[in-house]
């Protein structure tokens, strides 16, 4: 695969479009994905794929839980053989409701690592997203920052901004710290994180950092994508911003940094297997992984690809090896911990 001639097809924007019928034979020489993810950041390698292997490839993209929500009421009608999200606890959710079925992939197996897969491999990570701390490098030292329950000290009251707790990079944090430190622990810490925050919960990621360059506070939890996304920007605000603000690794002593995945899994009532099967062993090849690393800003899920510039640029960092697994079975008491807490 040449990663210039993804680039190129960057741009290119198709419909969904597929007509099912009760006749329709398994495994013609297409293939039919439901993606949270923004089209444009999933239709480059989809377009290679079908260049490579002849296959076409049907997408249809929206939000996780509305597609979720559509599988669930299309059941063994849905045109859908393949399900693409970006969280793990959003995996958990459609592995809850019974819509995967194994995959038995020694590809997938040998390219993606254990904790970054699910037990029964109903699923697989495609892409990590760490969630570090962002810092304004002319108020912060950065020795400061040494770990997430650090946070709720209060040398950083009015300090901290974070987006709110519906979102779901938020809950799996919060499901991932139950995990390590029980519920009594993180609800301590979460009610001391939000006795910091510098200004109630408001807008995403982005808008978390840019308020750390903007003064608003001193630093913000936030995706490392999005940071590398306004890096590659020729915005100038994104490059006032770039310019104001570094990463600081937490939990370096002890657990990792918190990080979530995008991931795929064979649907239930897929039509089309032996497809879908070589499109997500595609996906997890060396060339599609430096691909996402070089276009979102996001670590492969398989280690044997290659960082891009950006990500090289942030430095190394010990990543938490926790089974993602458990960022979706934690979630709900996530929500009610979060909710306690008074995390709005």
């Amino acid at each position: 695969m040449k990663i210039k001639a993804l680039f190129a097809g960057f741009v290119v924007v198709l419909a969904f479009a597929i007509s099912v019928t009760a006749c329709t034979p398994r495994d013609s020489e297409e293939v039919n994905i439901y993606s949270s993810r923004n089209e444009g950041l999933i239709k480059p390698l989809l377009d290679e794929f079908t260049a490579e292997t002849g296959i076409r490839v049907n997408l249809l993209t929206g939000s996780g839980d509305g597609l979720l929500s559509r599988l669930q009421s299309e059941g063994r009608n849905s045109p859908a053989d393949l399900f693409l999200t970006v969280d793990a606890g959003a995996l958990h959710r459609a592995k809850v409701a019974d819509l995967f079925q194994p995959v038995g992939s020694s590809t997938l197996d040998s390219a993606i690592p254990e904790h970054l897969r699910d037990s029964e491999r109903l699923w697989y990570g495609l892409s990590m997203r760490a969630r570090p701390v962002f810092y304004a490098i002319d108020r912060v030292d950065p020795e400061e920052i040494t770990d997430y329950l650090g946070l709720a000290d209060p040398k950083w009251r009015g300090r901290i901004c974070v987006r709110s707790s519906d979102n779901v990079y938020n809950q799996s944090m919060v499901a991932a710290m139950i995990a390590h430190h029980g519920e009594e622990v993180t609800e301590e810490w979460a009610r001391g994180l939000v006795a910091n925050f510098a200004r109630n919960p408001v807008g995403g990621d982005r808008d978390q950092i840019h308020a750390v360059a903007s003064g608003q506070c001193d630093i913000a939890i936030a995706n490392t994508y999005y940071f590398g996304g306004m890096t590659l920007s020729s915005d100038a605000t994104n490059q006032d911003t770039v310019s104001k603000v570094a990463i600081a690794w937490p939990a370096q002593g002890s657990q990792g940094v918190h990080v979530n995945v995008s991931g795929i899994g064979l649907l239930k009532h897929a039509r089309n297997v032996d497809n879908a099967l070589k499109l997500m062993d595609f996906l997890a090849g060396v060339e599609s992984q430096a691909w996402y690393a070089e276009v979102n800003s996001e670590y492969p899920a398989n280690p044997a690809a290659p960082w891009s510039e950006v990500l090289e640029s942030w430095g190394e960092f010990k990543a938490d090896e926790l089974p993602m697994s458990a960022l979706g079975e934690n979630n709900s008491a996530a929500v009610r911990l979060m909710d306690r807490a008074g995390w709005r």
